[in-house]
């Protein structure tokens, strides 16, 4: 029985009983597959490449793949033998494109040279070039991935992805060693690992576009901003510090770097502070670096309390500390 078959019978799902095999039974999984491995190894065992000729496939068809291989089968077409091994002639044609596209090669020759030939075209049909175009150029141009460029040029996904395979796998094979390459990255508008650009999607902007404005725009706590849009507070955060570190950094005072990437910008060492609250102690500042003076002096002038001011300018300005107390030192010399 195939597990489909025993999913349906005892009433399970059929995705969850995959995952608990894979998960808790996987030497019973691959034993059923041909392979017998020892219980405790079977971890770094797959069933298959990331493509590829399945094991079952393999199994299915390798008897009538030999045959389209084999002289003594040469006046046969491919439908024919397929039927003579019980096969979908459909499906073993498409084996051989995806496969053993040497095979093919192989057999039209000899039949062309043994006058076997039956005139048939082979290869894309002029229509399916035609349809295809599009998309082909915008896989080798851009970095968008199947989907988006399915739904871009209003194509099928299956029949882009099989016209692929079938008649571009120069383009594919490239695409995935880019893939490959990019698996782990995170920057910021280039390809990562699973085959998607490095940004939100469309929904997560629309969603968290009114309270970023607001983040960038004003001095309102994000809590604030939440109340005021509508959004969950632990999301924004999220958003925030995955797509948007540099107004994080902004906001704390600093200034990321020309060639910096959003992605990863590290924050570990800029200051955590309110911008409310450094808006509120901003003039004071201003004062004190034009005319360094008692800061409890310039605190009773703006009507700040003095305490409060003293130890915010501890904690996030030292150098203008130390530029009041070099002044005072000087006065009291002059003096």
């Amino acid at each position: 029985m195939t597990g489909k078959q025993i999913a349906l019978q005892c009433g399970l799902s059929l995705p969850a009983f995959r995952i608990y095999l894979r998960r808790h039974h996987r030497s019973l999984m691959l034993r059923r597959n041909g392979l017998e491995v020892n219980a405790d190894a079977t971890n770094g065992i797959l069933l298959r490449k990331k493509s590829g000729q399945t094991p079952a496939a393999y199994r299915k068809y390798k008897q009538a793949i030999d045959a389209c291989d084999d002289l003594s089968y040469i006046q046969y077409n491919v439908s024919q033998i397929a039927r003579l091994f019980g096969l979908d002639g459909v499906a073993l044609g498409n084996q051989l494109k995806l496969h053993y596209p040497e095979i093919i090669e192989r057999r039209e020759k000899a039949r062309t040279r043994l006058g076997l030939k039956d005139n048939f075209a082979r290869g894309a049909k002029p229509e399916s070039v035609e349809i295809y175009a599009r998309a082909v150029e915008m896989l080798r141009s851009t970095d968008k991935n199947l989907p988006t460029i399915a739904e871009e040029c209003g194509v099928s996904l299956a029949g882009l992805s099989q016209y692929l395979r079938f008649y571009h796998k120069d383009l594919v094979d490239w695409k995935n060693r880019r893939q490959e390459s990019a698996a782990g990255c995170r920057q910021w508008g280039e390809m990562s690992g699973n085959n998607r650009l490095t940004e939100p999607s469309h929904e997560i902007r629309e969603k968290y576009s009114e309270a970023l404005i607001l983040y960038r725009e004003t001095s309102f706590t994000i809590r604030e901003i939440t109340d005021r849009t509508d959004v969950p507070i632990g999301g924004f955060r999220s958003y925030l510090r995955k797509w948007h570190r540099d107004l994080m950094l902004e906001r704390r005072g600093g200034k990321p770097a020309t060639d910096y990437d959003k992605c990863r910008l590290d924050l570990s060492g800029s200051k955590r502070y309110l911008k409310s609250t450094a808006a509120k102690y901003a003039p004071a500042i201003e004062s004190l670096r034009a005319n360094p003076r008692p800061i409890m002096r310039v605190a009773a002038e703006l009507g700040i309390p003095p305490e409060s001011l003293r130890q915010y300018l501890h904690m996030h300005e030292p150098e203008l500390v130390a530029a009041v107390k070099v002044a005072r030192q000087r006065a009291k010399s002059n003096d």
